[in-house]
């Protein structure tokens, strides 16, 4: 049967599973978005198209499925650049459908044609860093060929964005539908024998050590692999650190937890590790710059290492391993936790957080101590946060450094940090893609610079109805921009600091909740009264703009 490219684009989406596609309509896509009127995809209209990239980045981390954005040629792709730059950090798998103008125009100076040819943009250029695979559809003769290359790169292990831009008339064209039965879009999984050699030698350095120590990261929660990295952490008594991205991995209250490793965390982890470990593991964890201490030798110095990513371009990127293994994360550690179970092993003596002493270097009891003097009404905020909503909840948080240790994130909670580029503005319209994918309290945590880059989403959440409590900490200025030019430039400080609105009147205008915290005796009245499962909510936290985290940031 003969149908239009523009309804095999829609049937397309429908066959990959996608369930909302994000983005604002122009005149060169209107064809497929006339085709998803009548489709199972739910086109959701947001403010802004960089809104809609964090809303797909949003519902994909949420859900663990292909986030989906669409838009006009143009400006409407340009648009998407930050969001799509920061899915493709996150190797998020996102599939992008941009317009075109029609073939027969391009190079003539089309309105808004981004085809590259005669002086106009060059879409495919723009893009091409920013994704794992990006088209221009000018024929349809190789339709099959193209679709079967986009899905293989969403459905890799090592997954990103794929764009794919389809001119104004190549939409309207008839093709046969049995394409679509040309491409393959199930994900191969491989199973792993708990007896392979490397397995084995995987087993046998946590079985040798003495006090081994996992470091956690985002690829554990990707792989659902937090049940297997609990098990085994309690089956041998081995302590567990994350990565930023990696909080939650296993319930940070528990007593085998260092917390969250990093230049920024305050926690025990970095001494634990330095002092006492003799064998670190890393487990869908990079060894990037903040989880590293900004690579410092003393991390890993004399200790053996195992690693298992299922992203092989991270394996050994910056260390070299003793056993390095590229595979999903809860296959390979279930088959290495089956291997372990069967020997027997005994229990390793871990420390107890109280008992590891002689913290310095990176951290200490002092900075800690400073730290948390500097920012009560933050640490108090969540330490209400975690007793009101102790599991099944969902956080988005552009601001990092006071979640990383005051938000000790238990394995029912969900904690997406704003990693990738770590663009400001993502929170806000991350956490309402993610709202789509998962119905239970969401918040949205981010500072006055950054709410002021994204808060038109807002009306996002408010067009569809969708529950939201964004946290706003206020301290007109730029926070991290003075924290620097205070520490490092003699205190001259630009372009920082700036004025608020009234932001009781800005709630109001969006219709929704509004709170002001300026003491840490309002957190009790607030979560008592405050509806944060079925209504939208805009919580201002009041933070001086003049105390800073005591850490020095790279020059």
């Amino acid at each position: 049967m003969k149908i239009k490219v523009s309804d095999l684009i829609v049937k397309y989406l429908e066959r990959l599973g996608v369930e909302y596609i994000f983005g604002m309509p122009g005149a060169h896509i209107l064809p497929v978005y006339d085709s998803l009127y009548d489709s199972s995809v739910k086109s959701i209209l947001a403010k802004h198209e960089q809104g809609a990239a964090f809303m797909a980045g949003g519902y994909a981390r949420a859900s663990g499925k292909i986030g989906a954005c669409i838009t006009t040629a143009g400006p409407g792709a340009t648009n998407l650049v930050t969001g799509i730059a920061n899915a493709y950090a996150d190797k998020q798998p996102i599939l992008i459908i941009t317009g075109e103008t029609s073939t027969h125009i391009f190079g003539k100076g089309g309105l808004q044609e981004s085809s590259g040819e005669g002086g106009a943009i060059d879409q495919l250029s723009l893009f091409k860093g920013i994704t794992k695979y990006n088209k221009i559809v000018e024929r349809t003769d190789y339709l099959a060929n193209v679709l079967n290359r986009a899905t293989k790169e969403l459905l890799a292990d090592s997954a990103g964005p794929v764009l794919l831009s389809f001119p104004f008339n190549i939409q309207n064209e008839m093709v046969d539908e049995g394409i679509l039965d040309e491409i393959k879009t199930e994900k191969i999984v491989f199973s792993i024998n708990e007896n392979a050699p490397p397995i084995n030698v995987f087993a046998d350095l946590i079985a040798d050590a003495k006090n081994p120590v996992i470091v956690a990261g985002y690829g554990c929660i990707k792989s659902g692999a937090q049940q297997v990295v609990t098990q085994l952490s309690d089956l041998l008594g081995i302590a567990v650190t994350s990565s930023l991205k990696g909080k939650g991995v296993i319930d940070e209250n528990s007593e085998m937890s260092l917390g969250s490793l990093g230049v920024t965390s305050y926690s025990h982890a970095y001494n634990y590790i330095v002092e006492t470990a003799d064998l670190v593991i890393f487990l869908g964890a990079g060894f990037n710059e903040r989880t590293s201490y900004l690579w410092d030798k003393m991390l890993l110095s004399g200790k053996k290492i195992a690693q298992i990513d299922n992203d092989y371009e991270q394996l050994e990127k910056v260390f070299k391993a003793d056993v390095a293994i590229n595979g999903d994360v809860r296959s390979v550690l279930s088959a290495v936790l089956n291997n372990l179970s069967a020997r027997n092993i005994e229990r390793k003596k871990v420390p107890l957080q109280d008992q590891i002493g002689g913290l310095k270097n990176k951290v200490s009891e002092n900075d800690s101590a400073e730290f948390r003097s500097r920012f009560p009404l933050i640490e108090s905020f969540f330490k209400k946060l975690t007793q009101y909503y102790p599991d099944d909840i969902q956080v988005f948080d552009d601001n990092i450094i006071f979640a990383q240790n005051f938000f000790n994130v238990s394995s029912g909670n969900r904690y997406y940090p704003n990693s990738g580029v770590s663009s400001l503005g993502h929170a806000i319209p991350a956490a309402i893609g993610a709202r789509f994918s998962e119905h239970k309290p969401t918040f949205a945590i981010l500072g006055d610079g950054g709410f002021q880059m994204c808060c038109m989403e807002i009306m996002t959440a408010v067009n569809y109805n969708l529950p939201l409590t964004i946290i706003m900490l206020n301290n007109s200025t730029m926070g991290l921009i003075r924290k620097n030019q205070q520490q490092q430039y003699e205190k001259r400080f630009i372009n920082c600091d700036f004025v608020n609105p009234d932001y009781e009147y800005l709630a109001r205008s969006f219709d929704i909740n509004y709170k002001r915290v300026t003491e840490e005796t309002s957190f009790d009245e607030l979560f008592s009264n405050l509806d944060c499962i079925n209504s939208i909510n805009l919580i201002e936290i009041m933070i001086d703009k003049n105390l800073f985290p005591s850490y020095t940031s790279r020059r």
